[in-house]
């Protein structure tokens, strides 16, 4: 095998495209940080019981994971970054307060996500912990479609769920309590003949709402039906306001649908989740909800939630960015073309200098103008 072969789905990000995704990263870190969200970098790896923690068998099973020739001890290789950050702000930080904090790093997963996905993704994020308000959970909402915008992304359309609900259906069935990781695998796949065959000795309140679930999908309007469909519970009609609310405040910056059958991170999240889907992707590009019991691990259980996306996977469906144009000049060491050089690059012009014998090949760069001495000064001349 040849040795610049790289594994599957791993791959090298040239420089057009490293380029995109580094100036997103840039674009949104700033952004957050008109929020008042704080940058933290958490490690590449860490204790499998702390890196796991919370986080659902999904999230293990794409973990890579191996034995510290230090400790002995097992070491997991991050698959999301989430975890580790509601590690720091219950652990480290330990404020009282809200805390609001965000972070962008590459994660790793045994398995890619479909079909032509990297098993590299860059992870970029945003968390609010200590307000259990749906006040949080908007501004994240808020700040996951402005990040989307930003990147030229206005077309966006939002799914809306809520773990409450199915929590509150199983809350009073101990047979349905008991097939809880079953039916959270049925309901994500809409498979309803499974559901029919699994609830069979549900009872019949039950068992009616779990089959209703797969069919309670469309726009807010649907949110109606939920409530006249569904057991008129305090958890439900909780889960059915919140969403209305979450709907509502989203209205007008994003298509709105409500898909109470869609429970990615069931295991790991507490409340309303979202997915955001853009034209280009089947899969959302996009996903945040409330996970207000993660931190009860590391010793301090904080409301919390946040939202992330993968920045590789954004980057691929924007077009390549125009050839900035440059400068040519002369490879050289007299002072006067050297500090010409850096009055050139401090006011924001790319300086590309010629190495001797040697043309300048770059697919990034398109040298319009080109530095020349004429009269014992430096000056620019336009190239065609």
């Amino acid at each position: 095998m040849p040795n610049w072969l790289l594994p599957e789905n791993i791959a090298d990000v040239l420089h057009s495209e490293a380029r995109k995704i580094e100036e997103l990263r840039r674009l949104m870190l700033d952004n957050f940080r008109l929020y008042g969200y704080e940058l933290v970098m958490p490690p590449l790896l860490e204790y499998v019981d702390s890196l796991l923690t919370g986080a659902g068998k999904d999230t293990d099973l794409r973990t890579f994971k191996l034995v510290d020739q230090i400790s002995g001890r097992m070491l997991g290789l991050r698959a999301d970054m989430t975890i580790q950050v509601a590690r720091i702000d219950a652990h480290l930080l330990n404020r009282d307060s809200v805390t609001r904090l965000c972070y962008a790093g590459s994660v790793l997963h045994t398995r890619p996500s479909g079909l032509h996905a990297t098993r590299e993704p860059l992870q970029i994020g945003a968390e609010i912990y200590g307000h259990a308000g749906l006040e949080a959970d908007a501004e994240i909402q808020e700040l996951a479609l402005a990040s989307l915008a930003m990147a030229g992304f206005p077309d966006v359309r939002l799914d809306l769920s809520h773990v409450g609900v199915l929590r509150a259906i199983l809350a009073d069935d101990a047979a349905a309590s008991g097939d809880e990781a079953a039916l959270y695998t049925l309901l994500r796949a809409k498979d309803s003949p499974g559901l029919e065959a699994i609830s069979a000795k549900y009872s019949p309140v039950t068992r009616a709402a779990l089959l209703a679930l797969p069919h309670l999908y469309g726009d807010i309007d649907i949110l109606k039906k939920a409530r006249d469909t569904l057991p008129a519970s305090p958890g439900i009609s909780h889960a059915l306001a919140e969403l209305a609310a979450l709907a509502g405040s989203a209205i007008g910056r994003a298509e709105v649908a409500i898909d109470l059958a869609d429970l990615r991170g069931y295991a790991y999240e507490s409340g309303a989740m979202f997915a955001l889907y853009v034209p280009g992707l089947p899969n959302a590009v996009a996903r945040g909800g409330r996970y207000d019991h993660v931190g009860e691990a590391f010793g301090r259980a904080r409301p919390a939630t946040g939202f992330s996306l993968d920045l590789r996977e954004l980057a691929r469906l924007l077009p390549t960015a125009e050839r900035k144009h440059s400068i040519r000049a002369p490879w050289g060491n007299a002072p006067e073309l050297r500090e010409q050089i850096a009055v050139l690059r401090k006011a924001g012009e790319v300086v590309i200098q010629s190495m001797p014998g040697h043309d300048n090949d770059q697919d990034e760069f398109e040298c319009d103008r080109v530095l020349v001495l004429e009269d014992s000064n430096w000056i620019l001349k336009n190239l065609g």
